[in-house]
């Protein structure tokens, strides 16, 4: 895996409580979550990257979660077309921002909706879910996107998972976490699997950023089989963030 440089993140507002979720754990403490957001960030800067952290937008309760709103590659952003109508205006701010980043862009049309959720970039293969927030549409589109610019992409619709990234993570030499769903999906047998048990499913969308992959904490298992498969993990609380159907891969676009 190439070594990221920068990453995106954002501060969540105020409005971040009334925001979508499916998750039944509760409202959250929006000023615990501002600490567990810091705390990302921090763990981010360990990683060795530089991040740009935009200001809150209280129009977009959702908007914490800058992956939904693009896919980055090393050449080209690609921006997305949110599922969730109350979040389509957050790629505004998020391609003015890639504008100092990037000079090439393509775009997802409507009809199509997508989510970066429910991409997974593996090496030179993309993996792209269908999901509620990403329709066959918007997943066809992206896959003619990754193809014509030399990457292969192939689509998988979701049986359960809110996002593809949910419940899988690529962490580079060939190794993917996966749980649920993923652990027999035939698209994922070439990998050597980490395989998450159900009960600690959430802790399947974790990140690896350079040197580190960043887990969520309380998931003792999980760290164990990261750790044995030779990477050094960052724990991080996220429990202000999984109320909101929110894991570490959405906090942030990486690059």
């Amino acid at each position: 895996m190439s070594k990221f440089q920068k990453v995106i993140a954002k501060t969540p507002g105020k409005s971040y409580v009334e925001g979508l979720t499916t998750s039944d754990l509760g409202k959250p403490d929006y000023e615990k979550l501002l600490v567990q957001h810091e705390g990302y960030v921090e763990a981010l800067k360990k990683c060795g990257v530089e991040v740009t952290l935009l200001a809150a937008s209280e129009e977009f309760p959702d908007s914490t979660f800058v992956e939904d709103a693009a896919v980055l590659t090393a050449e080209f952003a690609v921006i997305t077309n949110p599922g969730a109508e109350s979040r389509n205006g957050e790629i505004v701010e998020i391609e003015s921002v890639l504008k100092d980043f990037y000079d090439k862009f393509h775009y997802i049309k409507s009809p199509g909706t997508l989510d970066g959720g429910d991409i997974l970039q593996a090496d030179n293969k993309f993996y792209i879910g269908i999901s509620e927030r990403t329709n066959e549409e918007g997943a066809r589109q992206l896959k003619e996107i990754l193809e014509s610019e030399g990457f292969e992409a192939t689509i998988i619709p979701l049986q359960k998972f809110f996002h593809l990234k949910t419940g899988i993570a690529y962490l580079g030499n060939n190794k993917m976490v996966v749980a649920g769903e993923f652990v027999d999906h035939l698209a994922f047998d070439s990998y050597d699997k980490i395989v998450i048990n159900d009960a600690d499913e959430y802790s399947a969308n974790c990140i690896r950023v350079n040197d580190y992959v960043i887990i969520p904490k309380g998931y003792s298992e999980t760290k164990r089989k990261i750790n044995e498969a030779g990477y050094e993990t960052i724990e991080l609380d996220m429990s202000e963030v999984q109320k909101q159907d929110g894991g570490l891969s959405c906090l942030s676009l990486r690059f």
